[in-house]
């Protein structure tokens, strides 16, 4: 279903006053152990892509393109999902506006009607640049997939300068010949930051080893991220420092392929894509590393734990799961 675009009035508030929001609210969580998550660190993109943005208001950042690294299952699905929110959502100077975002999709050989639903990410700001955090299977099938885009983005501010915000974007594909096709996007809608917010979501949000991206970090704003799914943050932390991919938005409504709800939109699961560094995908990182971090995620009251691999033993049967679309990461449910 199409995204609406953003009205002139949040236009101007978003170039106005997102970048100190949004500043506070990346703030506080390192990608690595070693540096900050801040919207122009480049230790928060993937490990095959570096950004050569910089934090001066001088310098407009210019992010790397995102390329698929070693262990992505159908790597190409990726890519061609991540190659149609790159057009979307970044611009030259002057190159604002759905009419040119549809050149630059067409330019792909893609639909250029997914630019009218590329919602947030085309804000109405003379420049803008983005950057993938990273590219995550929201499902995976012989014939359609969903790509779940985490990103960054830069707007140009009234002086020039870059402001920072960001979205997940969960863009559907269809196989085709000679390569597969994008169909829809489905960009996340976080909703408003709540009035007050309860002790978990307070202390993950100061919590330096666990990294959240924008859209994530939206979502423990908002309210709407059960407890007990940052208080199993919150543990894991105390043991691992690691990069969360999703949380509620930007997943898609009902478990891939199939006619049951997702844990995710109710706000009661969260994705790892990156372990102490270590990207979950990649066939260096130890197995030993992701299959410690699944069991913690059940210690700590995740009744649903998927990874690359399948676990034996488990408080119930099927505590633990395995399949191609979390090969690239750990997903962890918990009941309401």
């Amino acid at each position: 279903m199409p995204a609406p675009s953003l009205p002139p009035g949040r236009r101007t508030l978003l170039l106005a006053g997102l970048g100190s929001a949004l500043a506070a609210c990346s703030s506080g969580h390192p990608s690595t152990p070693s540096g900050p998550n801040s919207p122009n660190s480049p230790n928060s993109s993937t490990s095959t892509s570096t950004s050569t943005s910089t934090s001066t208001s001088s310098a407009f950042p210019a992010p790397a393109a995102w390329q698929p690294g070693p262990g992505e299952l159908q790597p190409d699905v990726k890519l061609r999902a991540v190659q149609v929110v790159e057009a979307i959502g970044g611009w030259p100077p002057g190159g604002q506006g759905v009419a040119a975002a549809r050149q630059r999709v067409a330019a792909l050989g893609a639909d250029p009607g997914l630019a009218d639903q590329g919602g947030a990410l085309l804000a109405d700001a003379p420049q803008a640049a983005l950057e993938v955090v990273y590219a995550q299977y929201g499902g995976l099938l012989t014939d359609a997939a969903s790509v779940l885009v985490v990103c960054r983005q830069w707007l140009a501010g009234p002086d020039g300068a870059p402001v920072s915000t960001g979205s997940t974007v969960d863009v559907r594909l269809s196989s085709a010949a000679p390569r597969w096709e994008v169909t829809a996007l489905h960009p996340a809608d976080p909703g408003p930051a709540a009035a007050a917010l309860s002790d978990p979501a307070t202390r993950v949000l100061a919590q330096p080893r666990i990294a959240l991206p924008p859209a994530a970090v939206a979502d423990v704003r908002s309210g709407q991220v059960h407890d007990a799914a940052l208080a199993a943050m919150l543990a894991l932390a105390g043991t691992y420092a690691f990069e969360v991919s999703v949380v509620r938005s930007g997943h898609p409504l009902l478990v891939f392929g199939t006619d049951r709800p997702s844990d995710h939109p109710q706000g009661r699961a969260f994705d790892t894509w990156r372990i102490d560094g270590r990207a979950v995908v990649d066939p260096a990182t130890p197995a030993d590393l992701v299959d410690s971090f699944m069991r913690a995620a059940a210690a700590a009251g995740s009744y649903n734990v998927g990874g690359p691999r399948l676990l034996p033993g488990g408080a119930t049967a099927n505590q633990f799961f395995s399949d191609a679309t979390h090969h690239d990461h750990v997903h962890a449910g918990f009941r309401g």
